[in-house]
């Protein structure tokens, strides 16, 4: 990857977060792992998938899955950026007068499926792929699921029945930020070694710094990993990546800040009042 394109791409995640924080008042988001996903997200769109405004509908795109769906703000801040909708569309989030909601809608463009009920679209994704394999087709299915997610037991159902069938086609992507909701994934129910639970169900896997764009480019130019096996990319990311003031706290996973919170945030973002904000003065609600 050029020096170049890097910072293109650390731009365009630059300029995601943004609409991610805008988005986290009038009722809120999910910011901390909306913030945690950004670069992957970008990463996926601009360097990875076959994906764009004029192939949405088209049978042999590529597919992403987003099955952390409290992330959708930042696939949503991406597809405004992309000119897949309108960026004045953000500020209608949570408005009943538009279908931009705490979880994808497949009324947005660009939506593949629904999801908002943990551990739903592994499955889903693993149907795709199976339904491309028995077409002879070469589309590739990525599945972005949470750390905490891996706790549904249908996550692991889907991935046995991915090595079953050798869908080498698909991907399971990891935003392993270390935290489920407003506990550290370790203090819950430890995942760790989860590169070997994952090997031992017979995938093919990589971990990766999921805020670096030339470790993705390392790891997906290998795609597939091993003929014959599903992929699995762990990401580890740091939730409230960008902010340090909400950075990696436990209870910064939803917040609805006021309008002048936001404007607070979004000059921390650029690293203009790191020093004078603290977490004192954001008050979740």
């Amino acid at each position: 990857m050029t020096p170049e394109r890097k910072k293109e791409l650390e731009k365009l995640a630059l300029l995601v977060r943004e609409h991610i924080v805008r988005m986290s008042t009038d009722g809120g988001c999910f910011i901390g792992a909306s913030l945690s996903c950004a670069d992957i997200i970008v990463y996926l769109y601009k360097e990875f998938l076959n994906i764009n405004q004029q192939n949405l509908n088209d049978p042999h795109r590529d597919y992403l899955l987003l099955s952390k769906g409290h992330d959708v703000p930042a696939l949503y801040g991406l597809f405004a950026e992309l000119g897949w909708i309108e960026k004045s569309r953000l500020t209608n989030h949570l408005k009943s007068n538009d279908s931009i909601y705490w979880h994808p809608n497949r009324q947005i463009p660009g939506i593949e499926y629904y999801s908002g009920s943990l551990g739903h679209l592994p499955a889903v994704g693993v149907g795709i792929a199976l339904d491309i394999k028995m077409k002879g087709e070469n589309n590739r299915v990525v599945i972005i699921t949470g750390d905490g997610e891996l706790n549904e037991g249908s996550v692991w159902e889907a991935v046995l029945v991915a090595q079953a069938y050798k869908l080498d086609n698909l991907i399971f992507l990891v935003d392993r930020n270390h935290f489920q909701a407003n506990v550290r994934t370790e203090e819950l129910i430890p995942l760790e070694p989860l590169q070997d639970k994952f090997e031992a169900f017979g995938c093919a896997v990589k971990r990766i710094n999921g805020h670096d764009f030339e470790a993705m480019e390392k790891a997906f130019s290998t795609i597939p990993i091993q003929p014959g096996k599903p992929s699995v990319i762990i990401a580890d990311t740091i939730r409230g990546k960008g902010l340090p003031s909400i950075q990696e706290r436990a209870d910064r996973w939803f917040c609805n800040f006021t309008h002048e919170e936001v404007e607070k945030l979004l000059k921390e973002l650029h690293g203009e009042e790191q020093a004078r904000i603290t977490s004192e003065t954001l008050t979740v609600r």
